[in-house]
């Protein structure tokens, strides 16, 4: 849960750590309950776009933020997991919500939620939806956490909702989105699209990337049942990278943007993303100038960032990620240029081999890693190469001294240690 300074902000996050992060099975009536007690703020948030995916959709709601902003807009924002403070979930008008706001709205959903047995995202997400239903804003930026059809976040109606998105796919979270069910795909990638296209509303664009024939069957399967508009990159917008920077078309022209702000080719299609998602509403106006100064501007910490000189980096080149699945693997694959360190700690839910294979070619070393608080896969799962050490500060004592940068990856737990150790709390 990270810790707090302020006492009552702690006790309540004591609360949250005695929870289960998600709950054995999805649902909504529980977060529904809970937002019923609470006056369902859900229903009277600011224009809000939802957004979704295996991979990216954090990214996509930065680039969404940063756009937002540069017209002049407030924007609440949640996203999830926090890196090292759990106040990073609530971004209210701008902000980061302070310790004592925090406190006192934790302790009111805490004593709505008596009885229900809530998830920890349940509490999370009713929380934001309560304080962002309280606080003036003219849109709210909202990320999925688990999967889309069943996740707390889809209490969301079309009432709301002006723009719905799906970034990449991929397979994570398979006891929970590939778990037997009746009518559901059978196939793991249709179904992974399948849970993702449950965020469509009717009458709300869902703007997507593309994707493979299966995939794409069941999202335009989602939208037929919705009564959406399905606005899918290569049909109805299309977007591309090249030494001049992004280039962007639709049905409504052609924009020539810059270079997004967050490094990694994959980004490209996250910034994509964001615009159709912006151009394919009506209600909340941002200019071409406002696109392009938000992908400027975007930030995004964790997410192939090069760290500062500091505490754990030194002045050595450390670039930090909490990719933790194959499509991140490739991704960063494809990001990173020449050799590297490898230091990696990764939960033991999921396959090593999504990291490592990928980057198997151009990695110096290997050194494993604890996740703090969570439990991890051993260093012996990595190869016969990978040496375990006991922390982050211990890895990078034993780095050898060589001009190759160092790759911190596996985990958004163990990102969130490296930026603590490295003093660089996101804000």
């Amino acid at each position: 849960m990270g810790r707090s300074d302020d006492p009552r902000v702690q006790a309540q996050l004591d609360r949250l750590s005695s929870l289960s992060i998600q709950r054995d099975t999805l649902g909504l009536d529980t977060v529904r309950e809970l937002l019923r007690r609470l006056g369902d703020p859900q229903d009277r948030l600011a224009p809000t776009f939802h957004v979704a995916g295996t991979n990216g959709k954090g990214s996509t709601c930065a680039f969404l933020r940063a756009m937002l902003e540069a017209a002049g807009h407030r924007v609440h924002v949640t996203t999830s997991p926090h890196l090292v403070r759990y106040n990073e979930r609530f971004r209210v008008a701008g902000t980061l919500i302070d310790d004592a706001r925090l406190a006192d709205l934790l302790e009111e959903v805490f004593d709505a939620a008596t009885g229900l047995g809530c998830s920890f995202f349940e509490i999370t997400i009713a929380a934001a939806f309560t304080e962002f239903a309280r606080v003036p804003a003219d849109a709210c930026v909202v990320e999925v956490g688990l999967g889309g059809r069943l996740d707390a976040t889809n209490v969301l109606d079309a009432d709301v909702l002006i723009s719905c998105g799906i970034a990449a796919l991929g397979i994570d979270h398979e006891r929970f989105l590939l778990a037997p069910e009746s009518s559901v795909p059978d196939d793991p990638m249709a179904r992974i699209a399948f849970e993702k296209a449950g965020i469509a509303k009717s009458g709300v664009p869902l703007v997507t990337l593309n994707y493979g024939a299966g995939e794409t069957l069941e999202i335009e399967r989602a939208a037929l049942r919705a009564g959406t508009a399905l606005k899918m990159h290569g049909r109805e917008w299309h977007a591309s990278l090249d030494d001049a920077g992004l280039h962007y078309r639709d049905f409504a022209g052609v924009l020539d943007l810059p270079h997004p702000s967050l490094p990694g080719l994959h980004q490209a299609a996250n910034a994509g993303l964001a615009v159709a998602m912006l151009r394919h509403q009506e209600r909340v106006a941002a200019a071409p100038a406002d696109l392009a100064r938000g992908l400027r501007e975007a930030v995004w910490p964790a997410r192939l960032q090069r760290l500062s000189p500091g505490p754990l980096a030194g002045e050595r080149a450390v670039f930090l990620d909490g990719g933790h699945n194959r499509s991140a693997g490739l991704a960063l694959a494809e990001a990173i240029e020449g050799e590297h360190h490898l230091v990696i700690g990764m939960l033991d839910n999921k396959d090593p081999r999504a990291l490592i294979e990928p980057l198997a070619d151009r990695t110096r070393s290997i050194q494993v890693v604890p996740v703090p608080g969570h439990d991890a896969h051993r260093a012996e799962v990595f190869g016969s190469s990978a040496i375990a050490r006991v922390d982050l500060a211990d890895a990078f004592a034993h780095l050898p001294a060589d001009d190759a940068p160092v790759l911190v990856t596996g985990s958004l737990y163990l990102a969130g240690e490296a930026l603590r150790l490295n003093r660089e709390i996101p804000d």
